[in-house]
């Protein structure tokens, strides 16, 4: 036993700390992020890929519109609900598009979908002021015009479902409603950003992931 402590001092006094305890793992970035994005980058405008972005936003929440609504009105006109897909169908099919969302524009426009997300972006300086309006402009038309072609199909169910809209479910107050909806955003918004961060290694494959798990 005198022997084995022995070796143990010698190898602690021969391999000292290389890092104190309570501090960082890394002194120094092994990674990069990119400077902050200027408020105003007029040239963006004359960029096909600036265009593109925005196209892609649009399609993207058009149809993340088209087939969430469809699937909450599926659900709502099924007067038993183990006829339809249920509370967890609507909820498969709102991270399922996400994911498969994200996963096709996450290289061509970042892959928001969400104006909080695209807000949060602009408040971190990851784009420009001139980008984050555009794509909140592109989010919400592709929005209107996703829940317009449910409308325009099935104008009668669209109606009678009030569009599968939520509303405050009884026993609960609309302050109650409001806190879920800003928990639910800034959970959104954190798991985009840290799926999203430059200091993971392994990021791009696993973002639409974390955020379908989200949902």
């Amino acid at each position: 036993m005198e022997g084995k402590e022995e070796d143990v001092k010698l190898g602690a006094n021969k391999f000292s700390e290389r890092q104190p305890l309570g501090t960082a793992a890394q002194t120094d970035k092994d990674y990069k992020e990119p400077p902050p994005a200027p408020l105003f980058e007029p040239g963006e405008l004359k960029s096909w890929s600036f265009w593109r972005a925005g196209i892609a936003e649009f399609m993207a929440t058009f149809l993340f519109l088209y087939i969430t609504i469809l699937t909450v009105m599926g659900v709502g006109r099924s007067g038993n609900k183990c006829a339809s897909v249920g509370i967890q169908g609507i909820a498969w099919a709102f991270g399922g598009m996400i994911f498969a969302l994200v996963y096709c524009t996450a290289g061509i426009s970042g892959g928001h979908i969400n104006p909080a997300v695209t807000f949060g972006m602009l408040l971190a300086r990851k784009l420009s002021l001139v980008r984050a309006v555009f794509y909140i402009i592109m989010q919400c038309l592709g929005a209107i015009c996703g829940a317009g072609v449910v409308k325009g199909f099935q104008r009668h169910e669209y109606e009678r479902l009030n569009g599968g809209a939520n509303f405050v479910q009884h026993g609960y107050t609309k302050g109650d409603a409001l806190g879920a909806e800003i928990v639910g955003t800034f959970v959104l918004v954190y798991t985009v950003f840290s799926a999203t961060d430059a200091k993971r290694n392994a990021r791009d494959s696993h973002v639409p992931v974390s955020i379908n798990s989200f949902l």
